[in-house]
């Protein structure tokens, strides 16, 4: 009797010390696995896009989309006036990442055009498509080029944003300033609706292609596109380098002929402050993803991770600089 008491009681105590040797490489597989590898330091991703309608905002509000999903965090996008608010808000530590357009990126680091002081604390985890300026007119305003812009009532996107810089450095540029001019500061949306109603005679919404709001406005109205020659973005770029020649491909919107346009190209920032470890995980997410990214809009198509270190305006953050040097 005494024998099975100490046999039943060994075989107890083996049984015991193996579920706590099980119970114990469990929980370093999770600690090695799970949260604190595949998960973030974060638990807030909120990432500063433009107007509901914009390129920016849906291939935002799918990266966000991807990030809850991957990384088990509230990421959720944030709609704003664009580049302008979106590094604003991120300098102030109010959203974690933002797309904005590097002309934008560059005034602000250097305190320019609507940034008072230079901003702190933004850092670059890539360049991506390029932002063209699609110049949209009523095809009865009789506006074909630039310079006849002059006396009509057009719109430049919202006071401060990156759509409103770039218009005033093309207008100025080629002598053309805000006195010759009737400006509404008017996002896409509301530019396009001004457009249908006959409120404004053009609008300046530089975006991806095709933009939202102008496939829409091609639908109810006879619209033309103005044309910005080589020579007009020439006479811009030694005080504005960020700016390229390009052209807006034949049947974007039922155009017969390519336009010829101006570039910017667009950004990715991130706050500085932001872990190594959590931007190389958000970096690597957004790439391996580009075809995700492509099928909410068009315009990610053109982003590619052979040319997302050129161009750079910001400091590159060392978790994205990580990612690019596996690659």
């Amino acid at each position: 009797m005494r024998k099975n008491w100490i046999a039943l009681l060994m075989t107890s105590l083996v049984i015991f010390v193996l579920a706590a040797c099980g119970s114990g490489n469990d929980g370093d597989t999770a600690s090695g696995e799970g949260g604190d590898t595949d998960g973030l330091e974060s638990n807030l991703v909120t990432i500063a896009t433009g107007g509901a309608s914009g390129p920016y905002n849906i291939i935002g509000t799918t990266l966000a989309d991807n990030y809850s999903n991957t990384f088990d965090v509230n990421s959720r996008t944030q709609t704003t006036g664009a580049s302008a608010e979106n590094l604003n808000l991120l300098a102030d530590g109010k959203v974690e990442m933002a797309f904005v357009m590097s002309d934008a990126l560059s005034q602000a680091l250097e305190g320019e055009a609507s940034f008072s002081e230079p901003l702190e604390g933004i850092s670059q985890v890539a360049n991506l498509y390029p932002n063209v300026v699609q110049i949209v007119a009523r095809a009865d305003a009789g506006i074909e080029t630039l310079e006849d812009l002059k006396g009509k009532r057009i719109a430049v996107g919202d006071q401060g944003s990156g759509v409103e810089l770039n218009a005033r450095a093309l207008l100025n540029g080629n002598d053309i300033t805000y006195d010759d001019v009737q400006v509404d500061y008017l996002g896409y949306a509301e530019a396009a609706d001004g457009l249908n109603a006959g409120r404004i005679d053009a609008a300046f919404l530089t975006s991806g292609l095709p933009n939202a709001s102008v496939l829409e406005l091609s639908e109810t109205l006879n619209i033309n596109i103005v044309k910005v020659l080589p020579e007009q973005v020439e006479a811009i770029v030694d005080e504005h380098p960020y700016f390229v020649s390009l052209e807006i491909p034949e049947g974007t919107y039922d155009n017969e002929e390519a336009i010829p346009t101006a570039a910017v190209p667009n950004a990715l920032v991130v706050r500085s402050d932001l872990s190594d470890d959590d931007v190389y995980k958000l970096t690597k997410e957004f790439f391996e993803n580009l075809d995700t990214l492509a099928n909410s809009h068009q315009a990610a198509s053109e982003i590619s991770i052979d040319h997302a270190q050129e161009g750079l305006i910001a400091p590159l953050h060392p978790g994205a600089e990580q990612y690019f040097d596996e690659q």
